[in-house]
């Protein structure tokens, strides 16, 4: 059987600094920072928490939130062309930020899912 990425990647610390460095930027970033409320906190985590079940690690994010429902959960949120590009440029530098510590072929799945997922997302 394969290593989990989440294994792989050496578990909670690697999501953690992604999704800070991911945070960061949107704090950064006037049309996504309106997306979110004033407090980050609760974001950064379920953020973390839900990546760290998608790339194998434990399921604390279903056990706490239930089935993901990313559609539903975005929803309530005017998601536009130019939104989804500010979503993938913020991920896009966190990833990098974290390179170092992705093979090449992790680097490439991770940021070929957040693409699909940022489209999928999308609904204006």
């Amino acid at each position: 059987m394969e290593e989990p990425l989440f294994d792989h990647v050496g578990g909670e610390p690697f999501f953690v600094q992604l999704v800070d460095a991911f945070y960061d930027a949107v704090e950064r970033d006037d049309t996504l920072r309106a997306m979110y409320p004033d407090d980050l906190t609760e974001s950064r985590r379920h953020l973390t928490l839900f990546l760290e079940q998608y790339w194998g690690g434990p399921k604390t994010y279903q056990e706490e939130r239930g089935h993901p429902r990313l559609r539903m959960r975005h929803a309530p949120f005017r998601i536009t062309k130019s939104a989804r590009d500010a979503w993938l440029t913020a991920m896009g530098s966190a990833l990098a930020s974290v390179r170092s510590q992705l093979s090449d072929e992790e680097f490439e799945e991770m940021t070929a899912y957040f693409a699909m997922a940022a489209n999928q997302l999308r609904n204006v």
